[in-house]
Formats: structure tokens, sequence, C-alpha cells
């Protein structure tokens, strides 16, 4: 691109000032990155789109944390997100010609290793770009809690108060490590608008920029991405959705929208299942307050524009959550490919030559899972074939990698008719496994590294150490009895559905209140570990949500040890609720 020359400015490129200059009333802010890997040119597309105050970028999630810590231990100038870098080769002009201010939390593991290679890409670009991080999230191995060993990355989730701190020091671009995916928003917002702890209503404006910052967070999930009711919309609206931003007020409410002309649609149905992603119960509790999701409101104020108001907020708990990501061992997989007649008999004898042929010398773990993909009378081979997957963990590379490479492959003359495999198993591969504990907020350092490079430590706020619990909500009056027909549950229902550690979480909504008298009273517990038997035997607890017609499921462990050990077929729960939806239950033939 161009080289800049310094102090030049688009015409109309101020920079937004702060409430108290009486500039502007509204913080415009959008997002163009939903983790490490999302479009490319949403950067491009967020700055050229449109007016934004600030544009911020989320490239953090459990899995990303270890990826990163691996690259660390091979080069310690690495750690943070390349591909930020990479997009800020134009982003940092595009952003510095219309005054928008740049959020991100790409520094992962390394953030002054990253705002050093900004500040040097800002000078051979010729741009007068002042750079800012925020550190701290790192915790050495002499402050990890108890029984901990092994840890390649331990980071304390912070809130956006060293954000704001930036920005109110002029910085032009924040980089930071793990802050929770809300403080992209919570910290611009607390220093556009100057809200301050003092503030009689302070945790109130705080928990809207929370909710309004966990829609953001990931990206076009909010403008029609994943959602449940896509089939409802005309395909090409959602073949390219648009980012989404945010108009924030300084009383905490806001509008969800996107830039005029970009695809994708923004309704009460899309954000309400962002808001339901990976959440729990009426709690959402954070390092900047926590924020009640029951008290939250929705209104569809016109094409393309949902208001979020009336959120409330309570004090943020004296602890932080802290994410531990260690080698968990190595883990390999063979697919074996049975097809036509005697499905189970072939999965059955290639079971028990297995484990007879890896008895002297058998991984720690071994899961065999038989996929029914097979069709009776099938047209094609593909669809007239079953998958049978093995996948076996060790602490021993050797015991999953040529151990059952062999022991498959000998098999090749000798077992079932047809036999042959999707690939041959290779070496063994390290698998991570991902842990969560939480320590006292004052014992993190939360700094913020200012421009000019003062440190400057960031405030504890203050916090509370119990709280009453919420009051079990309301529930509306069942429908009268009638006719029903059984089908699927997701011809009324929508569902979205995601990962926390171990867990997983299925957040289920309906559109109207005749829907929602139906659902509240027939998706139990009970019957949602009918629905989904491979959660019969987990602790399943179920959040009612009035506002949003919500109800959200947090079902425990059945994700094993995290995303990274992969001890599932859908290792992040991203369909979880789809399967849901498919399920058929008797709902009434007036809802369908």
């Amino acid at each position: 691109m161009a080289r800049h020359r310094p102090g030049l400015r688009r015409p109309g490129g101020r920079r937004p000032r702060p409430q108290g200059g009486r500039v502007k009333r509204v913080l415009r802010i959008g997002n163009a990155s939903g983790f490490y890997g999302d479009r490319f040119d949403a950067v491009r597309e967020m700055l050229t789109g449109g007016e934004l105050d600030v544009l911020t970028g989320d490239y953090l999630a459990e899995l990303t944390m270890l990826i990163l810590g691996r690259d660390l231990l091979k080069d310690p100038s690495a750690g943070y997100a390349k591909t930020f870098l990479r997009q800020m080769e134009e982003g940092l002009g595009l952003a510095h010609e219309r005054g928008t201010r740049i959020v991100a939390n790409a520094g992962g593991l390394n953030p002054a290793g990253l705002a050093d290679a900004l500040r040097a890409l800002a000078d051979r670009l010729g741009l007068p770009v002042r750079i800012a991080h925020v550190e701290g999230d790192r915790l050495p191995a002499d402050r990890l809690p108890a029984g901990r060993d092994g840890v390649l990355a331990a980071n304390a989730y912070l809130g956006g108060a060293g954000i704001a701190a930036c920005l109110t020091a002029a910085a032009d671009v924040v980089v930071t490590g793990r802050v929770t995916d809300a403080a992209l928003v919570t910290g611009p917002a607390q220093w556009f608008f100057g809200w301050a702890p003092e503030d009689a209503d302070w945790y109130d404006k705080l928990a809207g920029a929370v909710v309004a910052g966990h829609v953001l967070e990931c990206g076009t999930q909010a403008t029609g991405g994943n959602y449940a009711f896509f089939h409802g919309h005309d395909p090409a609206l959602l073949r390219r959705p648009g980012f989404p931003l945010a108009e924030l007020h300084a009383d905490g409410s806001a509008v969800i929208t996107k830039h005029p002309g970009t695809g994708g649609l923004v309704d009460t149905g899309t954000v309400t299942a962002q808001l339901l992603y990976e959440t729990g119960g009426a709690r959402y509790a954070g390092p900047d307050v926590t924020a009640r999701l029951d008290t939250v409101r929705l209104t569809q104020e016109g094409p393309d524009r949902v208001r979020i108001e009336g959120v409330r907020g309570e004090a943020p708990p004296p602890t932080l959550k802290v994410g531990l990501s260690r080698l968990g061992g190595f883990r390999n997989e063979v697919v074996f490919v049975l097809t036509g007649l005697d499905i189970e008999a072939k999965a059955e004898l290639v079971r028990a030559q297995l484990h007879d042929a890896l008895a002297k010398n058998p991984p720690a773990e071994a899961r065999w899972d038989l996929a029914r993909t097979d069709h009776p009378d099938a047209p094609t081979e593909e669809t007239a074939s079953a998958l049978l997957r093995l996948v076996v963990r060790d602490p021993d590379p050797e015991k999953v990698g040529r151990t059952l490479t062999g022991a498959a492959i000998e098999l090749a003359l000798a077992s079932y008719p047809g036999f042959h495999v999707t690939a041959p198993p290779g070496k063994g591969a390290p698998y991570g496994v991902f842990d969560s504990a939480y320590v006292p907020v004052g014992e993190v350092p939360h700094t913020a590294v200012l421009p000019d490079g003062t440190r400057a430590p960031v405030p504890v706020p203050p916090t509370t150490r119990a709280l009453e619990p919420v009051p079990d909500p309301e529930l509306p009056e069942p429908p009268p009895d009638g006719p029903t027909r059984r089908a699927p549950l997701g011809l009324v229902a929508g569902a979205r559905s995601g990962d926390k550690g171990g867990d997983a979480n299925v957040g289920v909504w309906v559109r109207t209140e005749v829907e929602w008298r139906w659902l509240a009273h027939a998706l139990t517990t009970d019957r949602f570990r009918e629905l989904l038997p491979e959660t019969a035997d987990l602790t399943v607890t179920r959040h009612v949500l009035p506002n949003l017609r919500a109800l959200n499921f947090t079902v425990a462990g059945i994700l094993g040890e995290g995303v990274a050990s992969q001890a599932r077929f859908d290792p992040q729960a991203k369909a979880l609720g789809e399967w849901l939806r498919s399920r058929h239950l008797d709902i009434p033939e007036e809802l369908l």
C-alpha cells in the first residue's frame, strides 16, 4: 500500500472523543474477527463499509491458547496471532485515515511482542500510530493452584479497565492477551463515556456493554451465521454475512446492526442465538461486572436493527477465572469402512482382532464408535457403508503410533469382507487438555502499558463474595390440551450450542409467546436427557430465561478434557443443538 505521511487524514476522519467532549453520544463499535482464522478481509470490510469509532477483533479460544503456547515453545518471539499482524498491513492505514481505534486480543501469550511488531510495521508504513498493550494475565508457574503441573499456558481472564486506560492515554491500537471476549467492548465503553465506579448505575451500564460485547464477539454468528432458522431466508442473503456492530449508548443500552449493503441479517432471533451461546444461568459473571441475562430485553427496532436494553448488573466475583492448557498425551485414530450386510458382526470382528493385537502393549484409552451411515439397498457404495472409528490415547507416543499402525494394517487380508480404512493411521499426534481454576483478583498484576511505555497498574475493582440466589422465574401458563403430532423439535424451536472446557451448553428458544408456553413445560431436564441419550448419565442443569423465551441447558463433562483432547465426534459441541432440534417429540398441531 502507499506510504502515509505523518498527520495526513482524510476529511471527516477526526478521532472520536469521550462523552465529556459532547461531540458524540453514541459509540459505534464493530467486530472483524470471531476466532483465529476468521475471514481475513473482514478488517477491510468493516473499516471501509461505514463509520466506526472502534474496531475490535477476538482471536482467542481455549484451543488457540494451546496452539500459541506450542508456538511460543518453538520461538520465544512468537505466541501471538500472526494473522492480525498481516491484516494490519492495510488495516493500520485505513484506521488511521478514518480515525478508528483498534482493540484486539490478538496478543495471545505475547502482547508485548505483538505491540513491538506493530510499531515496526507502523514505522515501515510511515504511520504515526500510537500502540499500547495490556498484560498481566499470564500467570507464572509459582502462582498456579496446587496440583497443576505440566501447564503449557495459564492465563487469567482480565476485564476492560486496562484497555480503557490505554485508550485514555490516546492509544490508536490496543492489543491484549487473555481478556474476556466482552472486555473488547467494556474497555472502549469506559473510555468513551467516562464511566466510573462512583456512578450510581455503574454496574448496569457495564452489564449492558458486556451483553453487547457478547453479541459481537463471535462475528457473523450475530448476523445470520450458524443460524438455526437460516432456511426461512433468501439463501443469497446468508451466503456472505456482514460482520456486526453495536451502537452503544451512555446508559449501556445498544442497537445491534451491520454496515449497509452487507449480507446476512440482524433480528431478535440471531441476537438471541448469540446471547445463549456458551453461557449458563441468569448470572453471567466476569471481571468487570456480573451481568443478569434474565433482565435483557430485545426489540426489533427496524430492518437489521435490534435494540438491547434493561440489562441489570451486579458486582463481579472476587476471583478471576484462569484457563490452563497442558499437553495431555498422544492420540491416533483409524476409521474402518464397513459395507453392505452384517455391519454389526463386521464391527465386532475387527474390535476383537484389534483387542488381541494390542493386548501385549495396550494404550491407556481406546474408544470405539460405530456410525451407521449405511442405507439398505443403497444405490452407491458410499451410502451402503458405515464407519467404525477407533481413537486411542496414551502418554507414550509409541503405543498410539507404530503399534496401532501395524496392528490395523496387518488385518487388511485377515478380517471382515470388504476391509478397508479411510486412511492408514500415521504417527501419534500430541493433544492438549484444557482446565480452569480461580485465583483472587488481587493476585493478578493487570497492567496497561501505555503508548509512551509507562506501565500503569489497573486498580482492583470492588467485588462481592456472595450474591443471593436468583429466584426461580415464573413459568407461563401451559397451553390447553389439544391434538399433537410427532415431529422434530426444530420445526418450532431454534438452538445454539458450544463448549466451555469439558462442559457444553445448549440454548433453545422460540419466537412467539404461544410457542413459549409449550416449550417452557415440554422441554424439561428429563426430556432433554431422553432426546439426547449421550447426556443420560451426565449432570444437566436447566436455566429459564423468560425475557428471551429461552431455556439454556448446561451439560457437565460431555466434552471430556476439552476441545483439544478431541474426546468426542463433535469436540466443541457445535452441532449438539442441531441434534436436539432433529429429535422428535409430541408437538401441538397448532404450532406446526
